[in-house]
């Protein structure tokens, strides 16, 4: 069996199954990891091998959600060798070495820090784009693919398309969302891209802004800062707030664009506000029944 036959054609399956481009790639960096690695033919894999390349990774210092990524792109290909390519082989990726991951609640931006992180930018496109983050919820994919069309300011609506896992939805924005994107857009440089948000300096200038653009953009003001935050703590801050402020959780799933409940649930265990309101709420009630 050829490895570079065989990753060429799981690739085309891939993309026949409609998974996105960043999948794809993940899953065929992991596939070639593992192709480097082995001393034994793909066909003649076995759960002992597996579990010496976890180590090797493990000896290499990643992450256990890094490994797991790794695992999963591992177990897909062997269940396409399995079921697709008909060829006689069992999937060597036990379920039992999933990593046990820290179960971390989300970590969100207090009032201040929001304040702290907006006073120190000046560019109009920045703030529009991590407005968009902070109360709109959109994760930064979303915001980096982001075009003209989708936004309905009538209607103070975006329209996301091909959001994670597929799915679209509609988000809304609030008034300082508005006023932000409308600045940038008085100062935003004629282009022949849809794309909302440009590169403003260098080679590409006027060319979209990429994912690991944006992503720089904040790294360099949580370090001029001194803050930590992320795009993805910016989206933690909103749903948080949210919840706070008695938002139903169905709600805030449907504004993320959670596939599953449980996802939104991990923010209700860091909305203390909410929780300090309903004890002290029930506890003046608990204690009116006991003095009578």
């Amino acid at each position: 069996m050829d490895p570079t036959e065989i990753i060429i054609k799981y690739r085309c399956f891939m993309r026949r199954v409609n998974l996105s481009k960043t999948t794809i790639r993940n899953y065929v960096f992991n596939i070639k990891s593992l192709f480097e690695w082995l001393v034994v033919p793909i066909d003649e894999v076995t759960s002992d091998v597996i579990f010496d390349y976890i180590g090797f990774l493990n000896n290499r210092r990643l992450r256990p959600k890094t490994i797991d990524s790794y695992l999963n792109g591992i177990r897909r290909f062997y269940d396409y060798l399995k079921f697709e390519e008909r060829i006689n082989v069992a999937n060597p990726v036990k379920r039992s070495y999933q990593q046990i991951l820290p179960k971390s609640l989300p970590k969100f931006l207090k009032e201040q820090e929001i304040k702290i992180l907006f006073s120190g930018i000046t560019n109009k496109r920045d703030i529009a784009i991590f407005m968009l983050m902070l109360r709109c919820g959109l994760r930064v994919a979303e915001v980096a693919s982001l075009t003209f069309p989708a936004i309905d300011f009538e209607r103070k609506s975006i329209f996301v398309l091909n959001g994670k896992f597929r799915k679209d939805r509609i988000v809304y924005m609030s008034d300082d969302t508005i006023d932000s994107l409308q600045a940038y857009m008085k100062v935003r440089p004629s282009s022949k891209t849809q794309n909302v948000f440009l590169v403003q300096k260098g080679f590409h200038r006027g060319k979209s802004l990429s994912i690991r653009g944006i992503q720089k953009r904040i790294e360099n003001y949580a370090k001029e800062t001194g803050l930590l935050v992320s795009c993805h703590r910016l989206r933690h801050t909103m749903a948080t707030q949210l919840l706070n402020a008695d938002a139903m959780l169905a709600t805030v799933q449907e504004l993320m664009g959670h596939a599953c409940v449980l996802s939104t649930q991990r923010y209700a265990k860091v909305s203390n506000a909410k929780v300090q309101r309903d004890y002290f709420k029930a506890m003046e009630f608990i204690m009116a029944r006991t003095n009578q």
